[in-house]
């Protein structure tokens, strides 16, 4: 018993974190700590990891390019807001802003933000709305990670 808990057979491990890449993608850290939530000693937490990384199952790079172009083509995350996603998400910050580089490099953000805004708000014409209703559309883009000027730039072109 560790800490309350009891812990799992060692074996169990490695067949529990496949079953758990199987379902999605993984950073290291982030199946380390599905795998210790679930229960396995440290020791067989660092074995299945290191077994899963050597057989190409687990690769921090590959899931760190993958959630970045992700966040950024969703229009959920951008710039500083992306690299706190990936290193929220157990990425180390060195190949989180790597990957935000490679993500955002080929992306223009305001017609990111004009395509976003017409999917999520399509009634609201910006120029035209009221403050509070400019506001909210603002904040929304300011909460994923958008630069204040490139919003207003954005939202103010004509169409």
């Amino acid at each position: 018993m560790t800490g309350g808990r009891r812990q799992k057979k060692g074996g169990d491990a490695y067949a529990t974190a496949l079953r758990l890449l199987t379902r999605r993608d993984y950073s290291c850290r982030g199946l380390a700590e599905r795998l210790r939530q679930r229960g396995f000693a440290p020791d067989d937490v660092a074995a299945a990891i290191d077994r899963c990384r050597r057989l190409g199952y687990l690769d921090d790079r590959r899931f760190a390019e993958r959630t970045a172009r992700n966040l950024v083509a969703g229009g959920r995350a951008w710039g500083r807001r992306l690299l706190l996603e990936l290193t929220w998400r157990g990425i180390d910050p060195e190949l989180a802003e790597q990957a935000c580089e490679l993500a955002c490099g080929g992306c223009d953000p305001e017609a990111l933000i004009r395509d976003l805004a017409a999917r999520r708000y399509p009634d609201i014409d910006f120029l035209r709305a009221d403050a509070a209703a400019r506001r909210r559309l603002v904040q929304f883009f300011q909460r994923r990670g958008f630069a204040l000027a490139t919003i207003f730039s954005a939202l103010e072109a004509e169409d």
